[in-house]
């Protein structure tokens, strides 16, 4: 089986840290609201400030999701989207860009269906970085987590509030790239994220592992990113995207140039605000 050798990830927390400054990481469903729209708007993520892009692999029952990420998923499927589409994103995306980390995110039953080996095949030479899957616990390591580690593809592990400090040890044994901690209780979209919780909750996972630390969920504005990204290593920003796709679509549900410039002009005052946490 072919292996995983880029070290986009590992490049791009070192730069962020060389330049004293927090990351901005961008979910977008892959082909939300369709396959033309979707790759644009991929594309057009480096330039507009992204650091870091989670691509969210369309998926009928996003348990994790509120309301916003699980319509775009809906639109995305209506669309054509599918796991095998999604990679194909990521291979169109790598032919103009190939510095970007993207990891893909989303659930285990497309990739179960795609099948494991096939997938992380396919996903290592389409150029993907990293999977973070939710509904994998690390009791369940031997579906997808450690076979990913055995081909060096990283394996990103969820840690919310309500993981103790008991429980940290067990998230940690087995993840790489980066930790992605839950900045709020429940599903994503619902809440504001406590950025007066945030710094408390990084050192404490920066106390138990070396690993950067990306804080998501609730985050909607640039002064939340930027209150996030004054601690973390990166913000990740996902809601307020998808919002702003369904926002620009027409009467009939498409996209177009409208709905890309709408969502790069959010990205830029996302990553204006990061850039200037710190300062």
């Amino acid at each position: 089986m072919i292996t995983y050798d880029a070290i986009r990830l590992e490049t791009m927390f070192q730069r962020l840290s060389t330049d004293r400054r927090g990351g901005l990481g961008v979910f977008i469903t892959a082909g939300d609201p369709d396959a033309k729209t979707s790759l644009e708007i991929l594309s057009a993520l480096p330039d507009a400030g992204a650091d870091m892009i989670e691509l969210g692999m369309p998926f009928s029952d996003p348990m994790a999701d509120g309301p916003a990420i699980q319509a775009s998923s809906q639109r995305a499927l209506r669309a054509g989207g599918s796991l095998q589409s999604t990679i194909e994103m990521v291979r169109a995306f790598r032919e103009t860009n190939t510095s970007t980390p993207i990891v893909l995110m989303g659930y285990y039953n497309p990739i179960y269906s795609y099948d494991v080996d096939r997938f992380l095949e396919d996903a290592i030479r389409a150029g993907v970085d990293g999977l973070i899957v939710v509904d994998l616990p690390p009791e369940e390591d031997a579906e997808l987590c450690l076979p990913s580690l055995k081909v060096g593809l990283p394996f990103v592990r969820l840690a919310t509030p309500t993981t103790n400090d008991g429980r940290l040890p067990i998230v940690f044994s087995n993840t790489t790239g980066f930790v992605y901690y839950v900045s709020v209780t429940g599903i994503t979209g619902t809440k504001a994220v406590p950025t007066d919780l945030v710094s408390a909750a990084v050192a404490r996972l920066k106390s138990q592992t070396d690993l950067p630390i990306a804080v998501g969920f609730g985050i909607k504005t640039p002064t939340q990113a930027a209150e996030v990204a004054r601690y973390a290593d990166a913000a990740i920003v996902g809601t307020a995207i998808v919002n702003t796709i369904a926002d620009s679509l027409d009467k009939d549900g498409h996209g177009g140039k409208k709905t890309i410039s709408s969502v790069i002009r959010l990205v830029r005052r996302l990553a204006d605000g990061v850039r200037g946490a710190r300062r």
